[in-house]
């Protein structure tokens, strides 16, 4: 598995992949509303890596780096479980400086798990009763 700084030319792929990952796994969120620009609006001005094989995208991480935040991190559903998340973050955590910082939705408790299983710590749960999230914490 190959971890590279994503082009423009692999934005076609990286927005299938985004709209595919949160179809599949959001389902606390109106399906019916996502779309293929969301990728461009929800990672506008930031540093987007992914993971290939076989000139294949796998799965991507976008990062915030001013904050040392990881704002986006999605694998293709037919990857999932299969390492490629734990590479981009080892590859995240290896662009920035400690301590990094994520936003994690409560409700999905698939992905709460994967971060506290690769050393994130929960720090604080926020936002509205419908909208909470967990912000995490690697030291």
């Amino acid at each position: 598995m190959n971890i590279r700084v994503a082009s423009e030319l692999d934005y076609p792929d990286l927005r299938l992949i985004y709209l595919e990952s949160r179809r599949k796994s959001f389902h606390w969120a109106d399906i019916e509303e996502m779309t293929l620009e969301d990728f461009d609006k929800h990672t506008e001005g930031e540093y987007i890596i992914l993971a290939e094989e076989d000139s294949h995208i796998l799965g991507f991480a976008s990062l915030y780096l001013p904050d040392n935040f990881i704002h986006n991190l999605f694998v293709h559903p037919d990857f999932s479980g299969k390492g490629v998340g734990g590479q981009l973050v080892n590859a995240s955590i290896e662009k920035m400086n400690k301590p990094l910082r994520l936003k994690c939705v409560s409700e999905n408790q698939k992905a709460m798990k994967f971060y506290e299983n690769n050393g994130w710590k929960k720090i604080v749960e926020e936002g509205k009763p419908e909208e909470k999230y967990w912000v995490m914490e690697y030291e």
